[in-house]
This record gives structure tokens, sequence and C-alpha cells, in this order.
């Protein structure tokens, strides 16, 4: 990725990170659909397991998102939690504070049925707060998991 310009607003201790994406509720997928961008918010949640990072969305598995990234296997993301316009006397005193993270990685369809559940916990984790949910067979067999493997990624905070 390329380098931050306003290094000021970068946070790079890896538990900020982990706690500012814990405060995010969607994040924005960017993929690759020949000269277009095809972006999707979608909820997702957060795994970190051998030092690497991973989120994991759900969704159907066919469809444009579904092709792309069946097609292309990368994708870049946004996410960003703490938006509040910050007013001024003029329209150039105008700003915001935020926290925002943006990466890209590899990503593909989950095919193993207890990663799946392990992902779709994930997601609900990250959206209800609870990380123990059952899923049946068929609902297993049925709903598409996609998994990021998070190969490069940056912080920025503006409060």
């Amino acid at each position: 990725m390329r380098p931050m310009r306003r290094k000021d607003r970068a946070v790079t201790d890896p538990a900020k990170i982990n706690e500012i994406m814990s405060r995010c509720h969607v994040c924005r997928l960017g993929l690759r659909d020949g000269k277009r961008v095809y972006v999707v918010p979608l909820n997702f949640g957060l795994v970190e397991r051998d030092g690497k990072q991973f989120l994991y969305f759900h969704g159907a598995g066919e469809g444009r998102k579904a092709d792309l990234i069946r097609s292309t296997g990368y994708a870049c993301f946004e996410m960003d939690t703490g938006y509040r316009l910050q007013g001024g006397e003029q329209a150039c005193d105008y700003t915001a504070a935020f926290q925002s993270v943006i990466g890209e990685g590899t990503i593909a369809v989950v095919e193993d049925p207890a990663e799946k559940e392990a992902g779709l916990n994930a997601v609900m984790n990250q959206i209800t707060g609870k990380d123990r949910w059952t899923y049946g067979p068929a609902m297993l067999k049925e709903v598409c998991v996609f998994r990021l493997e998070v190969e490069s990624l940056t912080c920025k905070e503006h409060l």
C-alpha cells in the first residue's frame, strides 16, 4: 500500500487498531470488475489467528460479489467509526473527526463447514456482541462465507 500522507494521524499500535475495528459496524469491500470497482457494504467479523488478521463476510453464493471474489481473489476494504462534523467560521474551517481503517488482501470462498461456522460466529459477534450461535447443516450448506486474509492495512484518526 502507498504510505499515508498524514503520518501525524496514523495509528500503528495493533491493540488500538483492533479496538477501532471492533467499534466499526460496516466494512466496505472493493472488488475489481474490469475497469470498474464494485463497492459493497457488508457486515463483517474480525478473527486473529497465527499472527494474521482475517475478515469474514457472508452472503449469497451467486451474484456479482460472489463472481468477482471467485474470479479475482483479491479485495480492498474500508471501515470507519466516530464520524463527527466539526464546524468553523468559514467553509474551509470545517473538518471531521473520525477513525478509519483501509486495507487489502486475498479473498476466497470458505468451503470447510467448521471454518464457515467460525466465520459466521465472528460476524455475529461483531454485530451482536455474542459469539456462540448454532447453525444447522442445511444452513451451513446454503450460506456462502468469504474470508479475506489481511495483507496490509493502515489506520488513521482525527479526533
